[in-house]
């Protein structure tokens, strides 16, 4: 990936599952209650937290409950989980600001009306965010937004109009709307809050919603200007993945995407008796963005619809290759039977071969009329091999008379983000000439190898490790090779690239075999942690290179007559697009450079005209 996709990468680590709306009402609640714990003073401790429950905890309850149905009357997107994630982030500002002003107090000459002041400020912001999530989410126009918008905020307005004792200005109703309305004898609260502060709270939620919608204005502009989509519909993506794992983000890149047309190859083993031993896929595009969206965990799905153990290797692919959909997936693995079906197995192939062109190393067999070719350019940085680049590789074996080609990307040595291009390998660049002349001098050597009986030995484990760790659910795969009396090993860990010269150290040290090379499947569901969560980053190396070597043995102890093939099979799928994804990347990165400052100043801007407000009535 470039610098600019990788800062986008780098988002990743605001990608979660919020829990459960239950879930996240317990934990406000308890906020609540140590809140009040830590703001009233009364005899009982218990009566403490009871009033942060009642006063903090209470609209962020009424919100949460209330806002769904409020929205879905008003034909908006607003469920449960979404409400009480917002509530609850409503909630931790509110106590946010109140906790700062009530420092100020203790360290300046301003009393308990400054505390007030703030939290009116406070319940204005609770409207303006939630108006910004509320319009982004639902789609509503500015007004209809702002009524299931001011939920939390109405009703914390309308605990301290009664409880503070504000009816008490008001000379109707008698005794009954007194005890009703008026019951300030069961707060602390030792002042009545005038009319209007309640009127002052109005006019500055209708100045946050002006500020909020121009901020929305400015924003959506270079995402109509660049990409023909807005803003909004990222957000309300955004927020729908991380609140309940819905798929709207994807509805977002489907909106982005171009159609592209990808090779889809499969090699597979079989025993004698035709049951399927193992199988390489490769389908041309790239697991990503991020996480289970898109593409991200094609690897599992792959090996979920395989017959053998799986092996799905990195592709010659980068992130203009994501998929858009996880729906794209299915075409990929239907494809992927499609050309399983129409394999011509051969019980042959050649020994292993490794050559060296420049940067690039290539290890690879022929295997009848195919050739499976593994590159990397470990020791030195490298992440993704551009389209284009791999598409040119394959031809320049074609040329030498190989009909079929797998070629993975080992994906085995960077450096995380670090570093302006993050060794993304270009046309033009001269690791691209390595890698192709690289392909050419394999092709040429293997056309020109003796084949002889092929033996084929597999082991696995799910492993101890867990995506924080940077290993994903297919945890470590191996496939021993061996014809001619010589043994190649293939291993396959299911992470997103590696440390640089952990790949080294298990070349060298990891198997008895001839020659050994270790591949990472790229899947991004490790990237939902960290944006350069790569294998060996947490994993303790040791521990992993004695668990390849322990497999290694048990796949060469495995080793057994079989047929191999290999058939490519093309699909039609929707992918980011050519520069699509560059154009996402600095747009999005531009947006979230700007969009901070300008938050900024809007926040600037919006409380100078509170403090003023306050002075001015």
């Amino acid at each position: 990936m470039t610098a600019t996709q990788g800062e986008l990468a780098a988002l990743s680590r605001f990608v979660f599952r919020a829990p459960r709306w239950y879930v996240t009402l317990t934990f406000a609640l308890v906020i609540a209650a140590m809140s009040g714990v830590a703001a009233f003073d009364s005899a009982f401790v218990l009566e403490d937290a009871w009033r942060g429950v009642f006063f903090v905890g209470l609209p962020t309850v009424v919100a949460s409950l209330t806002m769904p149905i409020v929205d879905h009357r008003l034909g908006g997107h607003i469920t449960p989980n979404r409400a009480s994630l917002l509530a609850l982030t409503s909630e931790l500002l509110v106590i946010g600001i109140l906790t700062v002003a009530a420092a100020v107090t203790v360290l300046t000459p301003l009393g308990q009306p400054f505390v007030f002041d703030a939290l009116l400020v406070a319940l204005a912001s609770v409207f303006a965010l939630q108006l910004l999530i509320v319009m982004a989410v639902s789609r509503h126009r500015l007004l209809v937004a702002a009524i299931p918008a001011s939920v939390q905020t109405a009703v914390a307005a309308l605990l301290l109009f009664v409880y503070t004792g504000t009816m008490r200005y008001f000379q109707f109703g008698g005794r009954w709307i007194d005890r009703l309305f008026s019951r300030a004898e069961h707060t602390d609260i030792p002042a009545v809050i005038p009319p209007d502060d309640f009127l002052l709270l109005g006019a500055m939620c209708v100045l946050y919603a002006g500020a909020v919608w121009l901020f929305l204005v400015v924003i959506d502009r270079p995402w109509k200007r660049g990409l023909g989509v807005s803003a909004l519909d990222f957000i309300q993506g955004f927020i729908g993945h991380i609140a309940e794992g819905s798929r709207e983000l994807e509805g977002f890149f489907e909106e982005i995407g171009e159609d592209a047309v990808v090779p889809v190859t499969v090699l597979s083993f079989r025993r004698p008796s035709g049951e399927e031993k193992a199988r390489f896929v490769l389908p041309m595009i790239h697991p990503g963005p991020m996480g289970d969206i898109g593409g991200g965990n094609l690897p599992k799905r792959i090996a979920e619809r395989a017959e053998g153990l799986a092996f799905p290797p990195h592709a010659t692919a980068g992130h203009d290759f994501n998929l858009v959909t996880e729906r794209e997936v299915s075409t990929l693995v239907d494809a992927a039977e499609t050309a399983s079906q129409r394999i011509e197995y051969s019980g042959t192939a050649t020994r292993g071969h490794r050559v060296e062109s420049g940067e690039a190393t290539l290890t690879g067999h022929a295997i009848d009329g195919g050739m499976l070719s593994i590159a990397t350019f470990s020791p030195g940085y490298a992440d993704d091999i551009e389209y284009g680049v791999g598409l040119s590789a394959i031809a320049e074996a074609r040329s030498d008379g190989v009909e079929d080609v797998l070629l993975a990307d080992a994906h085995n040595c960077n450096n995380g983000l670090e570093g302006p291009k993050l060794g993304h390998v270009v046309p033009g660049s001269r690791r691209s000439f390595d890698l192709m002349e690289g392909v050419g001098q394999l092709a040429d050597r293997l056309v020109a190898a003796d084949q002889a009986p092929i033996e084929l030995g597999t082991a696995h484990d799910e492993t101890p490790w867990e995506p924080e760790d940077g290993i994903g659910p297919l945890g470590i795969r191996v496939a021993v090779l061996r014809a001619g009396g010589h043994t190649t090993a293939y291993v396959l860990i299911d992470g997103n690239n590696m440390i640089p010269g952990l790949r080294e150290r298990i070349v060298e040290e990891a198997g008895d075999v001839d020659l050994l090379e270790v591949m990472t499947s790229d899947t991004h569901v490790v990237n939902t942690v960290e944006a350069e969560n790569q294998v060996g980053a947490a994993v303790p190396e040791e521990e992993l290179i004695e668990l390849i070597d322990d497999l290694v043995g048990q796949a060469r102890a495995d080793l057994e007559p079989v047929e191999a093939g290999m058939e490519t099979e093309r699909a039609e799928v929707t992918v980011f697009g050519n520069d699509r994804t560059e154009t996402l990347a600095s747009t999005a990165n531009a947006v979230v450079s700007m969009g901070a400052a300008l938050a900024g100043a809007f926040i600037a801007a919006v409380f100078a005209l509170s403090v003023l407000l306050f002075f001015l009535t």
